[in-house]
């Protein structure tokens, strides 16, 4: 750390008392935007011409956005947020107009309350911040206010870690457009009804991995589950510093959805000699490692966002085969595949409609998992490959013609499940 640089402490709670209590050590501080700092200057100027395309060049590069009172004005236009006619706040975090009290209550309220109770633990990170009960005033006002506005939005748990980075950086009044256009433009993959949207991103993660290092992913465990706490939350969950998770957010609202992905690679890459020293027959060490990876108080911010751009560049989405195939063409993932200018130029409607959409397909596919294991079961049990393969070749097309659905999707369905059943009823299949 720069000697010149201040320090300060970070405020975390007691688990057993829910009180703050101060971490003396010091953390890395912000780096400083003096009316001396070119880079400063640039951002201030690219914000005062809503220049998306020049703050995403610069989110990008070393040191990010560099503070908070820039970062104020630039994740807005990032967002497309900044000319919102959204109603103001005040600053105990009670709307003033309040129009969306009076919106019926969303399905997850009770959720919402209890993650919320346990929020801002590791920051903020300085001791003149708002009182606790305050910031989770404001922090309920700030998701329930979206989530009523837009119902069709479904909460998961650690909503609230990626609302709270954004209250704490836009205040209570920008804070609101912002977090409906981040969940409806960028992660809505998330906030479906079940998890159908975030495990097929987590899919993507084995394919990047190979392609990153073969050498080191034929390592890990398979199932990538171990990186979905860091990829649902922007990485909000598991980072700590608050310095920390405010970089990443420069470069994760200017890149491609797929950002997220590429900086967990990166992340791997630059711990795979942790991870190569853990006896490869140790699954529960790995799985533990690789999920506190992201929180790792040594990994360089800069570092990592440069090997994310780099793997992002070499190794494109259309590059991953199968995994890439599978992700729905409403998915955010596709909506927004070069970052900021894309998010900008869409509206609520438009993430309204693919949210809808995307429902629409992860229903029918529930649908036809579940008939795929009621035939499966009937056909393993009698053995009459031809009759059965009859029932199930109709039913499957029955589905597969269903209006609406991504083309794409339905094919790669039913050819599935037409290999899957010949597989249970005995038959073999060519590499």
């Amino acid at each position: 750390m720069d000697p010149q640089q201040p320090k300060h402490s970070q405020i975390a709670i007691d688990p057993q008392h829910q009180t703050p209590k101060v971490d003396s050590s010091p953390a890395e501080d912000q780096q400083p935007a003096t009316p001396e700092s070119p880079k400063a200057q640039e951002i201030r100027d690219a914000c005062g011409d809503a220049d998306v395309s020049l703050l995403v060049a610069l989110a990008s590069s070393n040191g990010g956005l560099l503070n908070d009172d820039l970062r104020k004005a630039a994740w807005p236009i990032l967002l497309g947020s900044r000319s919102s006619n959204e109603s103001e706040f005040d600053e105990v975090g009670a709307e003033v107009g309040g129009e969306w009290k009076s919106l019926p209550a969303h399905k997850d309220e009770a959720q919402v309350g209890l993650d919320v109770d346990r929020s801002f633990v590791y920051y903020p990170n300085d001791s003149s911040s708002l009182p606790l009960d305050t910031l989770r005033g404001q922090l309920s006002t700030l998701i329930l206010s979206v989530l009523r506005t837009h119902p069709s939005l479904s909460y998961f748990q650690g909503y609230h870690d990626i609302a709270q980075v954004l209250l704490l950086v836009l205040g209570p009044s920008s804070s609101p457009p912002a977090l409906a256009r981040l969940s409806l433009l960028r992660i809505r993959d998330f906030m479906l009804p079940s998890l159908s949207g975030a495990v097929t991103q987590l899919h993507l993660l084995p394919a990047l991995l190979r392609a990153a290092d073969p050498a080191l992913a034929p390592y890990l465990p398979p199932n990538p589950f171990w990186a979905i706490s860091a990829l649902l939350t922007l990485y909000a969950h598991d980072v700590q510093s608050y310095t920390h998770i405010t970089r990443l957010f420069d470069f994760i609202l200017a890149a491609p959805a797929t950002a997220s992905l590429y900086l967990f690679t990166a992340v791997v890459r630059a711990r795979r000699d942790d991870l190569l020293d853990i006896d490869p027959g140790d699954h529960d060490m790995l799985h533990v490692t690789l999920t506190k990876l992201p929180a790792h108080r040594q990994l360089d911010m800069d570092d990592l966002i440069e090997d994310a751009c780099v793997l992002l560049k070499r190794h494109p989405p259309s590059s991953l085969g199968r995994a890439w195939r599978a992700v729905s063409s409403k998915s955010a993932l596709k909506t927004v595949m070069v970052g900021a200018p894309d998010v900008v130029a869409q509206s609520l409607e438009d993430g309204e409609a693919w949210l809808a959409e995307q429902t629409r397909q992860a229903d029918r596919q529930a649908r036809m998992h579940a008939l795929y294991m009621s035939v499966s079961k009937t056909a393993w049990r009698w053995r009459r490959p031809a009759a059965f393969g009859l029932t199930l070749a109709v039913a499957v097309v029955a589905v597969f013609l269903g209006r609406g659905d991504d083309i794409a999707n339905r094919k790669r369905m039913f050819g599935t499940a037409l290999i899957s059943m010949w597989k249970t009823l005995g038959g073999t299949t060519r590499n």
